[in-house]
């Protein structure tokens, strides 16, 4: 599946979903170095993954989607590929004026549209037990915790089946217009 752009609507308030573009690479890193350092009192000082989209995050085994407002990037999430079978969700962050709206769960499913037709059976993350909105939102769209599976940072590792119900319906507040990517 290739996602070119889809159009969320929250009151009045638009905002995009759509595939970064290179242009808006340092803008996507400030996302997320601004979220670390609002929950960990520090940026982020390995995003090397971003540097090198090409190795990360390309059709058709990666994708890295931002949250537009306005042309503005106000969040980011991203799949990537751990192995035949498996993908891991990464860089999920939003500026705090975005939060709890219901952004996180649609990009989520998009990106889990993405992992389905990419061929995936399950997606796992990593993250840090002060993001309990987040693992929250993680939870309720079916992650459930593993062990650990890689050498990161994080201290929370969890996986959820990608041949299950979707579990990420949009709230009653927002909902997806599809877009032409014009």
């Amino acid at each position: 599946m290739q996602i070119d752009q889809r159009q969320i609507l929250y009151g009045d308030m638009p905002v995009t979903i759509q595939r970064l573009n290179a242009d808006q690479i340092e803008t996507a890193k400030a996302v997320v170095a601004a979220g670390c350092f609002e929950f960990f009192g520090q940026t982020h000082t390995n995003l090397e993954d971003m540097d090198r989209l090409s190795a990360h995050y390309v059709e058709p085994t990666g994708t890295f989607l931002v949250l537009l407002d306005e042309q503005r990037v106000v969040g980011t999430g991203a799949i990537r590929r751990l192995d035949e079978e498996t993908c891991e969700l990464k860089r999920m962050w939003f500026l705090p004026a975005y939060r709890g709206q219901g952004y996180g769960a649609k990009m989520c499913g998009l990106l889990f549209e993405f992992a389905r037709s990419a061929g995936y059976q399950r997606v796992r993350l990593d993250t840090s037990p002060l993001l309990e909105a987040a693992n929250k939102l993680y939870r309720r769209l079916g992650f459930y915790p593993i062990e650990r599976y890689n050498d990161g940072p994080g201290t929370v590792f969890m996986e959820r089946s990608l041949r299950q119900e979707a579990q990420t319906q949009t709230p009653s507040t927002v909902r997806a217009v599809a877009g032409d990517g014009r």
